[in-house]
């Protein structure tokens, strides 16, 4: 029997260049596996910078507005303080009579009653016809005023609080 050669030496090279191409497609897909991981990693990382450094931002904020709030508290705090020591201290000058309270009293009104006018240096009424308040009445009348004034107080810190969280 007659062996041929040369096709057997054709399909050997035939086989061996299908080898070859197909070692040389693998590693090309390799290659470009290689390449696609090294841009994933590379947007993975894009993207954990891009959240690290808006979280960063977002705690900066945070930090400044809180600042902010703590100085306003302050404020606040130190207007409330500065009212209640005022009101004791007009509701100690009630108490010891270095201070009367008094209102205007309508001369057509009083009746003929003589109640004296008391215009003063300081006094804003010419001659007005005025009556003293009672002591307990004008405590009253200050714990009053006292209980206003620290709600404005606290309705400004609420109105100042929300002002910065809505900026």
């Amino acid at each position: 029997m007659v062996v041929p050669w040369r096709e057997i030496g054709a399909a050997a090279l035939l086989l061996l260049g299908a080898g070859s191409a197909w070692q040389f497609q693998d590693w090309r897909y390799g290659r470009q596996l290689a390449e696609q991981a090294r841009l994933h990693g590379e947007t993975l990382n894009q993207l954990a910078t891009a959240g690290a450094d808006a979280q960063k931002a977002e705690q900066d904020k945070r930090l400044a507005l809180e600042q902010r709030l703590t100085a306003s508290d302050k404020t606040h705090s130190e207007k409330m303080t500065n009212a209640q020591k005022d009101q004791a201290l007009l509701r100690d000058r009630l108490a010891t009579s270095d201070l009367r309270l008094s209102v205007l009293i309508d001369a057509g009104a009083a009746g003929g009653c003589s109640v004296p006018a008391t215009p003063g240096a300081g006094g804003v009424d010419h001659a007005a016809v005025r009556a003293q308040l009672d002591p307990a009445h004008a405590q009253r009348i200050i714990a009053i005023t006292e209980t206003g004034d620290r709600g404005l107080i606290a309705l400004q810190a609420c109105q100042a609080y929300i002002r910065e969280l809505t900026r």
